[in-house]
């Protein structure tokens, strides 16, 4: 069980995630993984969303807590920095790791319901807050 953060980054109408590919099977996930040792929640989000985003982000409101393998906060987010899709986490430069693919992307949020986006709860709370 690892605690970890994520990045909820919504620009016109549309929010980052992740889609993956692996196993054979396709999902969705928002920009986000473990809190290091001596990190907060907010320092492991912002640290994320530059290794698999590329971006720099201030992180703003947690508008999620999800109990799952851990504690997972949800903070909305904004860009301040950097180039969307240049992420350079050992996600996209480690030959070794069996994790599949990693595809930053941009989703229409009124489209998240017809995607295995995981987790689904913290969809529907950002359906509930912008749509």
């Amino acid at each position: 069980m690892r605690n970890r953060g994520a990045a909820i980054i919504i620009e016109e109408s549309k929010v980052a995630v992740i889609k993956r590919t692996r196993a054979g099977q396709v999902y969705y996930v928002f920009p986000g993984g473990g809190i290091e040792k001596g990190e907060t929640p907010e320092m492991a989000t912002k640290r994320e969303a530059f290794e698999e985003l590329g971006v720099n982000i201030i992180v703003k409101d947690c508008i999620k807590v999800v109990e799952y393998n851990g504690t997972q906060y949800y903070f909305l987010s904004d860009i301040i920095g950097g180039k969307f899709g240049a992420g350079l986490g050992d996600e996209f430069t480690d030959t070794n790791m069996d994790s599949g693919t990693y595809e930053p992307m941009w989703v229409e949020i009124d489209k998240l319901s017809s995607l295995d986006i995981r987790p689904k709860e913290v969809a529907e709370k950002i359906k509930s807050i912008f749509m």
